[in-house]
């Protein structure tokens, strides 16, 4: 048996000031071989968004649960999977007697192409056989910006250095970036801009073209926004979090990582100074250091970026109530 009942939410960026509607969120309802499911997703979102699912297990059993429930989220394109996420614990502390409640996060690239979507559950409820079914799930079509990036000599070096020192640094980035550890939820709440100016001098998933000195050129994707801030600006952490990464890149300059949630990091890059160290812990607002334009920079600016399962998101999405903190799920 499913139920749906839509709820709409709204989402606000700082950026222009303007309130509009997000993508509705749904909640459905499932009977599984001994539980009742309850959960809230985004039944749409764009690429670099990306799919919340909460989740809510009712065992129908009266005696007490000694198992975990252990479940996946799958995004499929025409029945073939393209990327997966694992649901983690959420409210462990007030975890009521045959209750659980879970998260998942899947990412959205943005290289996602329009086509045919949905999601697939596979979940074994306290230590029953394993169990699934399927949700909608639709892609909103949206197009990123263009823009070209002229390089002087000293940049020109930085991007296309390919030293063992810069090798070694990118392999240490992704193997951080690719942690997922079930147990360390920090922040579930809505992230808040890490500097106070509105002024973004580029945006989440812009198609780059960088113009070398040699006339030569290379394209990417802009994995964050950059705030055109003053050197010394006050960059403040978006979110509860655990420092993972505080040190000087050759292509990031002072740059400072912070886990929020299983898979989920914040990034910070061209930073004149920290003011934080590798393994403290910080709380949404807290001061992490200064704005400057260390590394490869053609002016001073903070350049913000979210990580999900090593996928680049929008830090847009999660600006908004993404986890569904203030709706109620029964």
């Amino acid at each position: 048996m499913k139920k749906n009942i839509k709820i709409f939410t709204a989402f606000f960026t700082s950026f222009c000031f303007i309130l509009f509607p997000a993508a509705a969120a749904t909640q459905s309802s499932f009977e599984g071989l001994n539980c009742t499911i309850n959960l809230t997703y985004n039944e749409s979102a764009a690429p670099g968004d990306a799919i919340i699912i909460r989740m809510t297990l009712k065992s129908r059993e009266h005696k007490k649960v000694t198992q975990d429930t252990i479940a996946m989220a799958e995004l499929l394109k025409k029945k073939k999977k393209v990327d997966s996420s694992l649901f983690f614990f959420i409210n462990s502390k007030v975890k009521r007697q045959n209750t659980q409640e879970l998260l998942a996060y899947v990412p959205l690239s943005s290289w996602l192409a329009n086509d045919e979507y949905s999601l697939k559950v596979i979940y074994t409820a306290f230590g029953s056989d394993a169990e699934e079914f399927i949700l909608p799930f639709t892609l909103i079509e949206k197009k990123f910006p263009e823009e070209m990036v002229e390089l002087d000599g000293q940049n020109t070096e930085i991007k296309t250095d390919t030293t063992p020192a810069h090798v070694a640094q990118i392999e240490k980035l992704n193997t951080i970036l690719e942690t997922v550890e079930p147990s360390d939820v920090y922040c579930i709440k809505p992230f808040i801009s890490p500097v106070t100016s509105t002024r973004r001098t580029s945006d989440f998933g812009s198609r780059r073209i960088y113009k070398y000195v040699s006339g030569k050129t290379s394209s990417t994707i802009h994995y964050g926004i950059d705030f055109g801030v003053p050197d010394g600006t006050v960059v403040s952490a978006c979110g509860d979090g655990r420092i993972v990464m505080a040190e000087n890149r050759i292509s990031t300059g002072w740059s400072v990582v912070i886990e929020h949630a299983p898979g989920l990091y914040s990034l910070y890059y061209h930073l004149h100074s920290l003011s934080v160290k590798e393994g403290q812990s910080v709380k949404q607002g807290d001061k992490i250091g200064l704005s400057g334009s260390t590394g490869l920079a053609t002016g001073p600016h903070l350049h913000w970026e979210l990580r999900l399962n090593m996928c680049a998101v929008s830090p847009d999405f999660f600006m908004t109530d993404y986890a569904y903190t203030k709706q109620s799920v029964n």
